[in-house]
């Protein structure tokens, strides 16, 4: 039982590992213009090959990467429904890998049909960082049963997982927020930081508005990963201590690559970096919530009330 429990989280890590590389690979089809260069779905100009063309290939790569990580999930969710134990303890989590999976298929296709709909586009994100957090969830969920033995058995630090389970929340809205930026191309409505086109609080109109309200965010989010990292430290399982720092750094280093790509007008490896590194957080946030739910709540002794 342990060894296919084994199998399932391995096959959840490798799909998460390749799910990754597919958003970040989003990213560079969307900076280099190459979503419509296969104005068709599923073919490229009518063929299974794309012509000899830079953005072409960009999109074709996309869509094969793409296949191959829904064979892979698929492959992961039947492994867990075909055995009754692990359907039992992962089969929801697998199923709901699976509604995403087609929910971002339909979108896929929708983008190109739609003409690049920047509603489309962020849903398409939406969905991607959403099924990318389920895997992660999965493979978390099977190495935990087939490890048991690793198990946290302190007490979990109390405020700690509401708060990591806020920083995931808000990692995962600024990250969407991110990528309506970029595509309705507001990367740029702001072509200088701090300010705006010269100010400080310029009014929340349009693609002004949206930039805005993406840096807004950025200043929220360093701001609650400040309490994340001083309540973290204190904790006594040291991976826990570490996650609210390294969210911290990687917070820090996300603006100084936002920040990069404004004043460099929007650089393809700038803006694919920018969200690798989101997602990485919003992996490391989930993966540090978990361990905390899995610690045993603390227990408060109740002292027995003296007889009367």
């Amino acid at each position: 039982m342990i060894a296919r429990f084994r199998v399932a989280s391995r096959l959840a890590v490798a799909t998460a590992f390749l799910m990754f590389g597919l958003i970040v690979l989003g990213s560079i089809v969307r900076t280099t213009g190459s979503g419509l260069a296969c104005p068709d779905w599923p073919l490229c100009h009518g063929h299974l090959l794309p012509p000899l063309e830079f953005n072409a290939i960009v999109e074709w790569l996309h869509r094969l990467v793409a296949l191959i990580v829904s064979l892979l999930l698929l492959t992961t969710t039947g492994w867990v429904l075909a055995h009754g134990v692990l359907r039992a303890r992962l089969g929801a989590l697998a199923l709901l890998a699976v509604g995403l999976l087609g929910a971002q298929v339909l979108l896929g296709a929708l983008t190109v049909w739609k003409l690049l709909d920047p509603a489309i586009v962020g849903g398409h994100l939406g969905v991607a960082l959403l099924l990318f957090a389920t895997m992660i969830a999965l493979a978390l969920a099977a190495a935990a049963q087939a490890e048991p033995e690793t198990a946290v058995a302190e007490a979990r630090p109390p405020g700690l997982l509401p708060l990591f389970s806020l920083t995931a929340a808000v990692l995962y809205a600024q990250a969407v927020l991110g990528g309506l930026v970029s595509s309705t191309h507001a990367s740029l409505a702001c072509p200088d930081w701090p300010t705006c086109n010269g100010e400080w609080f310029p009014p929340l109109n349009g693609l002004v508005g949206l930039q805005m309200a993406h840096r807004y965010g950025a200043y929220a989010l360093t701001t609650l990963l400040i309490v994340v990292a001083f309540r973290a430290r204190g904790a006594t399982d040291p991976i826990v201590a570490r996650a609210g720092s390294m969210l911290l750094g990687l917070t820090i280093g996300q603006i100084a690559l936002g920040v990069s790509n404004i004043a460099l007008g929007i650089q393809v490896w700038l803006s694919a970096l920018h969200l690798a590194n989101a997602a990485g957080m919003l992996a490391l946030s989930i993966a540090t919530t978990f361990r905390l739910a899995s610690m045993p709540a603390r227990r408060v002794a109740l002292a027995p009330m003296a007889a009367s």
